[in-house]
């Protein structure tokens, strides 16, 4: 399967995945203006067998095959939590008391 990648110029790390070059109108509003302008960067040849860095290519190719598009979103951050504080110590009791 053919297809087209375009970066979004307003979101980071986030690409739209087509499957006819600068098909853009199968594309919901809403998603138009979320991506802002594409920048065309790549043209690729899509099979069960290739291997994608961060996407599944089955998903990938189910997705043209159905809507005409994939959204790529950017791997999610995930934040380092500090070390959780260990439980105070209670005091002893003092025998006076």
């Amino acid at each position: 399967m053919h297809c087209f990648v375009y970066a979004s110029q307003r979101k980071a790390d986030t690409y739209l995945w087509l499957d006819r070059r600068d098909h853009f109108d199968v594309l919901p509003a809403p998603l138009t203006l979320l991506l802002g302008d594409l920048r065309f960067v790549l043209e690729v040849e899509l099979h069960p067998e290739r291997r994608l860095p961060r996407e599944d290519v089955e998903v990938v190719m189910q997705n043209l095959r159905t809507q005409g598009w994939h959204l790529q979103l950017p791997p999610q951050e995930t934040l380092a939590t500090p070390p959780s504080e260990p439980e105070p110590l209670m005091e002893p009791k003092r025998q006076d008391e």
